[in-house]
Formats: C-alpha cells, sequence, structure tokens
C-alpha cells in the first residue's frame, strides 16, 4: 500500500518558498466516464463504477476496513449545490463490495447554516444530509452517517500542514478519521463566491472545527493558498486513496449554495487517485459548461464582482467568530478564472505538492465523446 497516495504529497514536509513556476511534475491518470443528459440513476451509477474500478484496483482495500466518504454537505439544497446522492449511494455499494467493513460517510455544514463552538451548538448538518437527499442515498445504501458537530468540540484532533504553510495553527480535524484506514473524497463541480471554485482541495474545509474556519476567512489574503495546503495534512496524505466526482449537472455561477445549475447534453463522472489532477480536470470541466449557459446567466455582478466576495468573507467570519475579528480581518482577492492557470488553489497546489501533473486522460466508457476528451486535454496542458 503507497503511504503516499496521491500525487506528490510525499513531498510535502516542507513548503518550499518558490512561487509562480509551472514546473512539470509526474504523470497522473484521470479516468472520465461519460453520462447522458437526463440519464437513469442505475446508468449514472454504473458510470461511477466504471471511473472508480479504473482509477483504483482497490489493493489498498482489506476486508473488514473502515472507509469514510466525505462528500460536500455545505447545505441542504440538492447536487450539484451539495455531492450527488446517486454517486454516493454508488460508492458505497462498491466499497461494500469489495469488503470494505464500516462504510461512513460525513461532513460538516457550512456556517450559514450551522454555528459552532465550545458552549453552543445551532444547525444541524444532519438535518441538511436530510433536505439534500443524502440521508437517504446513504440509509438505503447501507452506510453509517456521521456528522462531525455531533460529537462536541473535544471531538477533533490537531493536525498539521506541511512545514512552512500560511497556517498560524494546526487544523482541527474531526476524531472519526482515527478510526479509518482510508478515506475517499466525493466533491462537486461548482463555482464558489470566495475561493472561486468548490473542486476536491477546497472540500478540505468541511472536516474542520469553527476556530480552524475563523482562521481561515479571518487572514483572507491567503486563503486560496491555505486551502491547497490544508491538504497537506498527515491524515490525508496517509488515508485518501480515491477522488472521484459526479459532474452530469454543474453550478456554474455564485456558489457554494446557490447558483445557475447546469446540466449538459454530455455530463461526466471524474476521478483519479491524485486530488490536484482531479481538480485541474474538473475546473476545466466547470470553465467549459460556464461558456455553455445562458449569457443573461454567464456574467451576472454577484458571480464576477471584487467587491462582493471580500464583503461576504466580512461576514462569514462575523458568524465564525463576531465583528473584532471581522472588522480586523484582511482583504480576501478572488481571483479570475479564465483558464485553470489563473486559479490560486492550483497554482499552489502545483507548488507544494510536486509540480504541474502531466495529465493522461482515459476515457472508461463509449459514452464520452472523443472532442470534449481532447478539449479538457488542451486545457490541463502547461501553456508552451
Amino acid at each position: 500500500m503507497a503511504l503516499f497516495p496521491f500525487t506528490g504529497c510525499a513531498g510535502t514536509s516542507r513548503i518550499p518558498t518558490r512561487a509562480g513556476q509551472l514546473t512539470p511534475g509526474s504523470q497522473a491518470k484521470v479516468f472520465l466516464a461519460g453520462t447522458r443528459k437526463g440519464a437513469p440513476e442505475q446508468d449514472i451509477k454504473l458510470a461511477v463504477r466504471n471511473a472508480a474500478e479504473a482509477a483504483t484496483d482497490f489493493s489498498w482495500l482489506s476486508k473488514g476496513d473502515a472507509v469514510f466518504i466525505k462528500p460536500v454537505i455545505n447545505s441542504g439544497n440538492p447536487y450539484p449545490a451539495t455531492t450527488s446522492p446517486t454517486a454516493i449511494a454508488a460508492m458505497v455499494g462498491i466499497l461494500k463490495e469489495k469488503g470494505a467493513g464500516r462504510v461512513i460517510v460525513g461532513d460538516m455544514s457550512g456556517v450559514e447554516y450551522l454555528r459552532f463552538s465550545q458552549t453552543s451548538l445551532s444547525g444541524s448538518t444532519r438535518a441538511l444530509m436530510a433536505s439534500s437527499g443524502i440521508a437517504k442515498a446513504v440509509q438505503t445504501s447501507g452506510a453509517e452517517m456521521h456528522c462531525f458537530e455531533e460529537g462536541g468540540w473535544n471531538a477533533f484532533y490537531e493536525d498539521l500542514a506541511a512545514a512552512g504553510s500560511n497556517w498560524k495553527h494546526g487544523l482541527m480535524m474531526p476524531n472519526i478519521l482515527k478510526e479509518v484506514q482510508h478515506i475517499v473524497l466525493m466533491p462537486r463541480c461548482s463555482r464558489h463566491i470566495l475561493a472561486g471554485s468548490s473542486l476536491g482541495l477546497k472540500a478540505a474545509v468541511g472536516y474542520w472545527r469553527h476556530d480552524t474556519r475563523l482562521e481561515y476567512h479571518r487572514d483572507a489574503a491567503t486563503l486560496q493558498e491555505k486551502t491547497a495546503e490544508a491538504n497537506t495534512v498527515s491524515t490525508l496524505c496517509a488515508k485518501q486513496r480515491l477522488v472521484i466526482s459526479a459532474a452530469d449537472k454543474l453550478l456554474t455561477t455564485f456558489g457554494p449554495d446557490r447558483g445557475y445549475a447546469f446540466e449538459p447534453d454530455n455530463g461526466l463522472i471524474i476521478a483519479s487517485d491524485s486530488v490536484v489532477a482531479h481538480d485541474m480536470v474538473s475546473l476545466a470541466w466547470l470553465l467549459e459548461n460556464r461558456r455553455m449557459i445562458p449569457a443573461s446567466e454567464r456574467d451576472g455582478f454577484i458571480d464576477t464582482s471584487k467587491i462582493v466576495p471580500r464583503l461576504a468573507n466580512h461576514v462569514v467570519t462575523s458568524w465564525l467568530g463576531g465583528w473584532g475579528p471581522a472588522l480586523a480581518s484582511e482583504t480576501m482577492r478572488k481571483n479570475s478564472l479564465n483558464t485553470i492557470w489563473d486559479d490560486r488553489v492550483l497554482n499552489h497546489s502545483h507548488e507544494i505538492l510536486g509540480g504541474v501533473p502531466v495529465i493522461l486522460l482515459e476515457s472508461v466508457n463509449s459514452t464520452l465523446p472523443e472532442d470534449l476528451k481532447h478539449r479538457l486535454g488542451t486545457m490541463t496542458t502547461i501553456p508552451a
């Protein structure tokens, strides 16, 4: 079993100080299963299986092992504002078939819907899992639900990002991760008003206790860089095996909870053992679909404004720590996303996780159009 299952994690004992370089790294395969618009649930599940089984042989999974599935349940809104319930059910079934014992699906929702401190709790991830349709998928597939806040403030442990990161403190991660041998990350493909996009690297936020989230938003000048650096904590380096997204629907504007939900004629399931490679392709797919949505939706003020994210981040900081930290918080700069090379989260991940993966795209079914695969390949190749 590989100790560092996603590309470059083995090289993160200290974060390098270089910046702005696009240095080619090692090859990384990303597997794509095509889907048709309006495809029935069984077709989506088959596409998830095809992509997952192409991306890994599951040799890391011993009989009886516990596996944690990390979706994105930042709100109670349905997919694509949250992870696809159909994809989650498919992944639970695959893991159980391969010999997993406990399969646990869990997250902690966004601060707009859940406030959590040492002395108080309001809101419920469990309720949002129900309203998004994820709870039903988890229950009917035979997995467990786990909502981090339900264990209380002390149900978290400190994990450290690689030395030299922008984090001033360790990241407070949920204790449940100590009880599992493996993690499967199941993000969605979405725009995000603050970070630019919500893909695999950004999904790490859902693990954190609210004091960690406060530092993240208060020290907002490096929010994107801290997003990448959060994926260097030892737990994720040691246990994350697979990153797989259903992207047959996308939240193409605004985000993370609301925006224009678009279902293209040809959808994708995206799978890789490299979170960075996965996100390069997922972001390319998001940009490809943003070009296809109606012009009236494409360039809305809230979606493109540089001022709105700054104000929104102050509000989020106030929810996490009060108006004192909010007023003292750093200015957040949202980057443009015309190409994947504009994204600060990905650019920093390339600097700290072994360079820019050389993406090898592989089709796993006949539903994926060859010209689409070619376009995504061009979009994820380092520009000359």
